[in-house]
């Protein structure tokens, strides 16, 4: 027994030898960049350019977790050629694919030099400029995958790619235009002003106004329609739809990659791996996926209180997305909590019981979260709109950015007018119940918005079902209870002293 305990001490007591010991690993896909290298893949002068001719005297530098290890380098190469005052954003609030304006904002920074991987999503506090990096590709190789993939010369393909391997589409197209005449090969433009301009790819971003509907804007041009989603432009004949083309996408699998296919439904895709050097298609079951997601839709409609999860402060128009899913919520009768709690994981979001179903405000990429290990289901705004809106019918189109869903964009439905006196309700297709789907207007103009004053009784003082009040009234423990009054004073005392496993005092034998 003796023995046990000192084995059980040693563990809990450990000198912290091999702690210093212990040899870390590098992350996945991280290598150092040469010092001469840098100036070509981190654009050096193109963002001394930046900030001279803004006259930044702060500039905040955002680096993904991989490309950390470079950053002493760039930061050593911007300070020699410019007067500005550099800082260094590593952990960022919510995706590294996001501008993270507001740690931006805490420095008091003038502009942002984002690296690495983006997700494109307009800002509007803070002028940006987008440093992709230069990852590097087999073009050869993957002009042979292409062909093998598409031996049809005839075929309407439209080449698409991960931001960090853009720099290698020109070439790409050279190899391939002479045999495929309908290849439509996408460029990246960083500054959504530039819709205009499918070449406008600068990569400055300011600040100012930005239509509400220029992620998914198509118009003429000469006797072709340009398609302006996700950063992405590129250009298809007037008579035909994005549908009619097949996708070819360069980059590895990832958050970018669905949110392609999810937004693209009825198109087919292949994809180039430049890391393995090969070429597939693509067997994600989209159709699998989207019976998926309507699920989430019809829990949604069966839930009372609903969690706003905020998964962005820098995408432009996130408050007015935070608004309007507000306004629908109350309109179809459910209660609205938000919640800002940085970083999503199943443990905080457990905390939280009385939450039916959670629906996360963040950017294209991030807002599609794979939720099955969490305790409640989270959903995309637009699916929460399908469950609130019976306006909104579900035709197996999918819209991840939610500024296409606000009053004036593309793709807003109005509620429909009450005309009825009541309440409207259906049958849940899980529970198979009776279910609200949405209040009448009066009902919901004046829902929670009394201001009379009643004598208040204890024994009726929750009497909302269905919110975060009445389902805490349920619990076995409701936390500390002061119970003022009710205990006895007692002189403060001095308490033990040590840590756990040893108490000064104890006896450990």
């Amino acid at each position: 027994m003796n023995h046990r305990w000192i084995v059980m001490t040693a563990a809990f007591s450990d000198d912290g030898s091999k702690a210093i010991q212990r040899s870390t690993c590098i992350l996945e896909n991280t290598s150092r960049t040469s010092f001469e290298e840098a100036d070509v893949v981190y654009e050096i002068e193109k963002t001394c350019s930046f900030i001279t001719d803004h006259g930044f005297k702060k500039v905040a530098l955002q680096f993904p977790d991989e490309l950390l290890i470079d950053a002493s380098a760039v930061v050593s190469k911007l300070e020699k050629n410019t007067a500005a005052k550099l800082f260094i954003l590593g952990d960022t609030s919510y995706g590294s694919c996001c501008v993270d304006e507001v740690a931006a904002e805490h420095l008091e920074a003038d502009g942002i030099v984002h690296y690495g991987r983006a997700c494109l999503s307009p800002s509007r506090r803070l002028p940006v400029m987008y440093v992709f990096g230069q990852k590097p590709v087999d073009v050869h190789q993957c002009a042979a995958s292409f062909r093998a993939l598409y031996p049809d010369k005839c075929t309407r393909v439209i080449i698409l790619c991960d931001v960090i391997y853009s720099y290698v589409l020109e070439e790409l197209q050279q190899l391939l235009h002479q045999d495929y005449e309908n290849l439509v090969v996408s460029t990246i433009c960083s500054s959504q002003n530039e819709a205009t301009d499918p070449c406008g790819t600068d990569g400055f971003l300011g600040g100012g106004d930005i239509d509400s509907c220029s992620t998914v804007r198509s118009f003429s041009h000469s006797c072709n329609q340009v398609i302006s989603k996700f950063g992405r432009h590129f250009t298809i004949s007037a008579n035909s739809d994005v549908k009619d083309y097949s996708m070819f996408y360069v980059g590895q699998e990832s958050l970018t990659l669905t949110n392609f296919m999810m937004t693209w439904n009825q198109c087919s895709f292949c994809s180039f791996d430049p890391v393995k050097g090969v070429g597939r298609r693509e067997t994600l079951n989209v159709n699998r996926a989207l019976m998926k997601r309507y699920y989430m839709i019809e829990r949604a409609k069966d839930a009372q209180v609903v969690g706003i999860l905020v998964g962005t402060l820098g995408v432009a128009d996130y408050l007015s997305t935070i608004g309007h899913l507000k306004s629908i919520v109350k309109r179809a009768g459910k209660k609205s909590y938000t919640f800002v709690m940085g970083k999503l994981n199943a443990a905080k979001l457990a905390n939280f019981m009385e939450v039916d179903i959670y629906v996360l405000v963040a950017c294209p990429e991030n807002s599609l979260l794979d939720s099955s290990e969490f305790y409640r289901p989270v959903i995309t705004p637009f699916e929460m709109e399908v469950a609130c809106n019976q306006a909104r019918e579900w035709t197996g189109e999918y819209i991840t950015d939610f500024r296409d869903l606000l009053p004036g964009a593309c793709c807003h439905v109005e509620f429909p007018d009450e005309t009825f006196d009541g309440e409207e309700t259906d049958v849940s297709l899980v529970t198979g119940a009776l279910r609200t789907t949405h209040l009448a207007k009066s009902d919901w103009q004046n829902k929670e918005s009394s201001t009379s004053l009643i004598h208040r009784n204890d024994a009726l003082a929750i009497t909302q079902s269905h919110s975060a009040a009445s389902f805490l009234a349920t619990r076995s423990w409701q936390g500390l209870e002061q119970k003022l009054g009710e205990t006895s004073v007692s002189k403060a005392v001095e308490g033990r002293k040590g840590i756990a496993i040893a108490y000064e005092g104890e006896d450990t034998h």
